[in-house]
């Protein structure tokens, strides 16, 4: 009997064996949303063996297009042909799949772009309705409830320092308090958890505000209210009378010994922190506060120019039917830029600790500054609408001259939007600014030409989807400002390849397609929500993409014991598109990938807002 149990192991080692050197079946990838009737379009086959024909179907089974396959690019050893699949001909609105090489796409359709993109907007927007905190939250799908009431009255401490230069972990006891309180209550969770940042927060305000501006009337209702939520928290975070900028409230972990716990150590819906007892969770009853600047001293550089930007959008907006709120705004907005240390600039302020933000950059945020005091100062009949955009144009200069060269439009680097506003406040020479903003695109062109799915960005590292859809507004900035089409098919496979036309046939924002993100990084998503990708779920939410496959090496870890086991089956469905050192895996542990962000949906609202008024 024994040996019977042997033998047949061995069989199903030999078939498992087998099986794993198989030939991989054909998938075919396209963007899930769809696409806009005038725009290149491309579609994918990926698989074993090369393809030579593709048709597309309607929901009726007809045939209304067919072509070839386009020349093939290796992926990894199981999908070693990449071809592309031209249906740019496809300009009937409608529903439709791409049927290669024996296998068949998820449905997209082609509908006009406002059609196809503005509701993508409010869905954006519906991520950060689910990321409030404080009193005034929004229900929604995922049953929110007021949280961290206790933020209306916190203690500020002072900067911790840290076991390493990439830890969280705080050392010892330098969680000293040095005042407060402060009333931080209300504003938006950054990401997955509850921490909130003003970096980040200035930064999604911005784009919001200027996604509302661009959209016009046909802005969806929640947007204006939304962004104003953030800006609230932003006003409440500056004290014009010490001039002190805070910069986060909470902490990522606790410290070594255990004796205190962050906010990444407990797995559990916010509503609960308030009423948590024990010494250990002292830090989350109640949550440290932090300046980003001590009293009378000056404000960091990026921080003062997101900021002040903010409120500056925010201040166009009403200039015309609430002028007095437009010049509080202003006014505000014209304190925050005048504290910025302008000289001997060492380091920036982000985060703490600063490798979960780290930025360099400082120069691109006072020009985007700037340049919105300077369109909200023309818009109110300000006279220092000139001088401003003077103060934009030095900036522009200088970040040219010292920065740029290195990233595209994302948290990290906003030259993108800054040159586009200054352009649009009237500077006098613009020419410089189009080469930068030139070289950004050419940048991600160049990468675009080597990669099977014609990415622009570098998946092998964080912020894939960001970047892309950064990489989009770009395209879509300077064809409104140029007038040419050179980058349009550029920007139009950025948003493809974040929605699902990429290896792993996964849409990247949550709501898009029928492959998004089920189990998300994200406590309240993994508490409230769905886990088989039907609702509710956080709609909107856009995630990192896939990252570096060497940071799995040891896994994913265990699973939070208070949390869901999220897939509930366990298991990678994507691991067989691991390739170019790059994985994404839809797992809650899985915080490389899945994990969502304001900064990231704040990017691709703003894609799409350019995208539906282009």
């Amino acid at each position: 009997m024994e040996g019977i149990r042997v033998k047949i192991s061995n069989q199903i080692a030999v078939a498992v064996a087998l099986l794993a050197a198989a030939p991989a079946s054909a998938a075919v990838r396209v963007d899930q949303l769809g696409y806009a009737p005038g725009e290149h379009k491309t579609a994918y086959v990926i698989g074993h063996a090369r393809v030579h024909r593709f048709t597309v179907v309607d929901t009726a089974g007809h045939v209304v297009l067919r072509g070839h396959a386009g020349h093939s690019r290796r992926w990894n050893r199981r999908y070693r042909y990449v071809q592309p699949l031209d249906i740019s001909a496809l300009h009937a609105t409608g529903h439709y799949r791409v049927h290669a090489g024996g296998a068949r796409s998820p449905v997209f359709r082609v509908a006009p772009a406002p059609r196809l993109f503005g509701p993508r907007v409010a869905d954006a927007v519906t991520f950060f309705q689910a990321q409030r905190d404080g009193a005034e939250v929004i229900v929604g799908a995922l049953q929110r409830r007021p949280a961290h009431l206790h933020d209306r009255r916190l203690t500020v401490y002072r900067h911790p320092r840290y076991d390493g230069p990439d830890s969280d972990v705080i050392r010892g006891r330098s969680l000293k308090a040095i005042g407060g309180p402060v009333d931080l209550e209300g504003g938006w969770m950054d990401a997955g958890d509850f921490i909130k940042f003003t970096h980040t927060t200035a930064y999604a305000a911005t784009l919001l505000f200027v996604a509302e501006r661009e959209l016009g009337a046909a802005a969806p209702p929640t947007l204006d209210p939304e962004a104003r939520f953030g800006l609230a928290w932003l006003d409440k975070a500056w004290d014009e009378q010490s001039r002190t900028l805070m910069l986060q409230v909470g902490i990522g972990s606790g410290n070594a010994a255990g004796t205190f716990l962050g906010d990444h150590d407990v797995w559990r819906l916010p509503e609960r922190d308030d009423a948590l007892t024990g010494r250990e969770n002292r830090y989350l009853r109640r949550r440290p506060a932090f300046r980003a600047n001590a009293p009378g001293r000056p404000v960091p550089p990026n921080l003062a120019g997101r900021v002040s930007a903010a409120f500056a959008a925010a201040a166009q907006l009403d200039a015309a039917a609430r002028p007095d709120r437009a010049r509080r705004e202003l006014a505000t907005a014209a304190e925050v830029y005048g504290a910025a240390k302008t000289s001997h600039v060492h380091d920036v302020a982000t985060a703490l600790p600063h490798a979960f933000y780290p930025e360099s950059s400082w120069r691109d945020d006072l020009e985007l500054g700037a340049a919105e005091l300077s369109l909200a100062a023309r818009a109110l009949g300000d006279p220092r609408a000139a001088t401003w955009r003077a103060d934009a144009e030095r900036w522009a200069a200088a970040y040219i001259a010292r920065e740029s060269g290195h990233d595209t439009l994302n948290l990290y680097d906003t030259s993108a939007l800054a040159h586009a506003e200054l352009i649009h406040a009237g500077t006098a020479d613009p020419g410089l600014l189009i080469w930068d903003l030139r070289a950004q695109l050419l940048r991600g062109l160049r990468t675009a030409r080597r990669d099977p799915f014609h990415a622009g960005v570098t998946y092998d590292d964080f912020d894939a989807a960001p970047h892309a859809f950064g990489l989009a507004a770009t395209a879509a900035l300077y064809h409104r400002l140029t007038g040419k089409d050179r980058f349009d098919a550029l920007g139009t496979a950025q948003r493809d390849w974040a929605l699902g036309a990429n290896a792993w046939g996964a849409s990247l924002m949550i709501g898009v397609g029928s492959r998004f993100p089920r189990c998300p990084q994200h406590v309240v998503a993994n508490l409230r929500g769905s886990r088989d990708g039907r609702p509710p779920y956080l709609t909107g939410a856009v995630v990192n993409g896939p990252n570096d496959k060497s940071l799995f090496a040891d896994g994913l870890g265990e699973f939070f014991s208070e949390g869901r086991t999220c897939p509930p089956g366990g298991g990678d469905r994507f691991k067989r598109y691991t390739g170019r050192g790059s994985r994404y895996v839809d797992d809650v542990r899985s915080w490389q990938t899945v994990e969502p962000a304001i900064d990231f949906t704040a990017a691709a609202a703003l894609a799409f807002a350019l995208g539906a008024t282009s």
